[in-house]
C-alpha cells in the first residue's frame, strides 16, 4: 500500500463459534434490526441472553403474539451455506469488519463476506453513477478507479451496469468491493456474475447484510447504497439523473459525514442533471483523481475509526451483569414514556428530559416497543409511535 492511504482496520475481538451462531440467530429473528440488535447487546451483554429475553421484552412492549426467534438449526444451515459458497460472517467488533462502517447508525451487526478479507479494512472510495452510462462517463469512472486504487484505496460500488461495472473492472488488480442488494449467492444483474467471480477470486471482496438465498427486491437497493456510503471515506458520483439511486447514495454519504465528489457534465445530458445538482449543493468538483486523493489524504492517514458499536460482554463484566439484574421499569414509568410518544418523531434525549426517568429506563421501554412492532425509527435517532386504536 502506498503512503496515500493507510488501513485503519485490523482492530477488534473475534467472536467464538457459539457467539457467531447466537448473533446470527438474533439478527434473523423477528423485529430485530441493526439498531435493536445493538441496543439488546448493550443492555443485556450478549446475544444468547438477548435471545432468552426476547419473548418477555416483546410481551412488555404490548405484543399480542409470540415473537419468532431464529433457531440454532436455521443459523447453522446458513453458516453451512456460506461455507459452501466460500463465504463467512464477520461481526461488527471483529478485525475484518470495515472500520468506517462501524461508526454509522444502524451498521449491520453481521456482514456476509467473500473474497480477499484485507480489502474490507482498506480505506475505500465509493464510485457510483448511471446504469446507462455514456462511453466517456464509463471511461472517466474507470480512470478514477484505476488512479485512486493505485494510491492504495479500495474501490467500492454496487455491481450494477454502467458506472459501477467500469469502476469494479478498473480496480480488480488493486482491490475492489462489490456490495450486493441480495444474498451473496444471489448477485444482480446476472450478466455481472462473471465479474463478481473475478472480484472474489482476486484482490476483491463481496459483502452483503442480507440472508443467503435472498433475491434482491427494489426496496433492498437503497440498503445496499447505504452500505456503499458507510464503508467509503468518500463517494464519487459520475453521471446521475435527477432521480436516481446514485443520489440516494450521495445523501447517505453526506449524512454520514463522508466527502461527496461529483463529476460535472453537460447541462443538456439528463444523466448529468443529478451530478450537476450535487455540485450546486457543495460537492467537490472532480475532474481528475488528484481532486479526490488530496481531499481524502487527511482522513485516511488518521485512525478515525476506533470503537465498534456492539460488544459481547465477558463473563466477568460487572457492568453487563448489573444491567441484566436491573429490574424493568414499572407500569407507571412505562405508561409515562409511552404517553410521551406520538406520531411526530422526537429525539430520545428529549424523552429522557421530558419524563425525568433514567436513560436506561427509557431505552429499555423503547426496546420493548420496538420488539412489539410498535416503534418507528427515523433518521437522526428519532422515534415515534402510532397511537393505539
Amino acid at each position: 500500500m502506498s503512503d496515500s492511504a493507510k488501513a485503519p482496520g485490523g482492530k477488534g475481538i473475534a467472536l467464538t463459534d457459539r457467539q457467531r451462531i447466537a448473533w446470527l440467530r438474533l439478527i434473523r429473528s423477528d423485529n430485530v434490526g441493526p439498531v435493536t440488535f445493538r441496543d439488546l447487546i448493550n443492555h443485556v451483554g450478549s446475544a444468547e441472553t438477548a435471545l432468552e429475553m426476547l419473548p418477555e421484552l416483546s410481551r412488555r412492549g404490548g405484543s399480542t403474539r409470540a415473537i419468532r426467534i431464529a433457531t440454532v438449526a436455521e443459523a447453522e444451515r446458513e453458516l453451512a451455506t456460506a461455507a459452501r459458497c466460500g463465504a463467512r460472517f464477520v461481526g461488527i467488533g471483529e478485525p475484518d469488519y470495515p472500520a468506517a462502517l462501524r461508526q454509522i447508525d444502524g451498521a449491520p451487526p453481521l456482514l456476509a463476506v467473500k473474497g480477499h478479507a484485507a480489502t474490507g479494512t482498506t480505506p475505500a472510495l465509493g464510485i457510483v453513477g448511471a446504469r446507462n452510462a455514456s462511453i466517456s462517463g464509463a471511461k472517466f469512472a474507470a480512470m478514477l478507479a484505476r488512479d485512486v486504487g493505485r494510491a492504495g484505496y479500495a474501490i467500492i460500488s454496487g455491481l450494477a451496469r454502467g458506472i459501477d461495472t467500469a469502476a469494479h473492472r478498473a480496480s480488480l488488480d488493486t482491490g475492489t468491493i462489490a456490495v450486493l442488494a441480495g444474498g451473496i449467492d444471489m448477485p444482480y444483474p446476472p450478466e455481472n456474475v462473471p465479474l463478481l467471480d473475478e472480484i472474489t477470486n482476486g484482490q476483491g471482496l463481496a459483502i452483503s447484510e442480507m440472508p443467503f438465498g435472498w433475491e434482491p427486491r427494489a426496496r433492498d437497493f437503497p440498503r445496499r447504497n447505504r452500505l456503499i456510503a458507510g464503508v467509503a471515506l468518500g463517494l464519487a458520483v459520475v453521471e446521475a439523473a435527477s432521480r436516481s439511486g446514485s443520489l440516494i447514495t450521495a445523501r447517505y454519504a453526506a449524512d454520514f459525514g463522508r466527502l461527496v465528489f461529483a463529476v460535472p457534465g453537460s447541462p443538456l445530458d439528463p444523466r448529468c442533471h443529478g451530478t450537476n445538482g450535487l455540485l450546486k449543493e457543495g460537492a467537490v468538483v472532480t475532474t481528475e483523481a488528484r481532486d479526490i486523493l488530496e481531499a481524502l489524504a487527511p482522513l485516511s492517514r488518521i485512525d478515525l475509526f476506533d470503537q465498534p458499536q456492539a460488544r459481547e460482554a465477558e463473563e466477568t463484566d460487572v457492568g453487563a451483569e448489573t444491567l441484566r439484574m436491573t429490574p424493568p421499569p414499572g407500569e407507571r414509568e412505562r405508561e409515562t414514556i409511552v404517553d410521551a410518544l406520538g406520531p411526530t418523531p422526537v429525539d430520545i434525549d428529549d424523552i429522557i428530559r421530558h419524563t425525568g426517568f433514567s436513560a436506561s429506563a427509557v431505552y429499555l421501554v423503547l426496546l420493548e416497543l420496538d420488539l412489539a412492532s410498535r416503534l418507528h425509527r427515523h433518521p437522526g435517532g428519532r422515534v415515534s409511535i402510532d397511537p393505539l386504536g
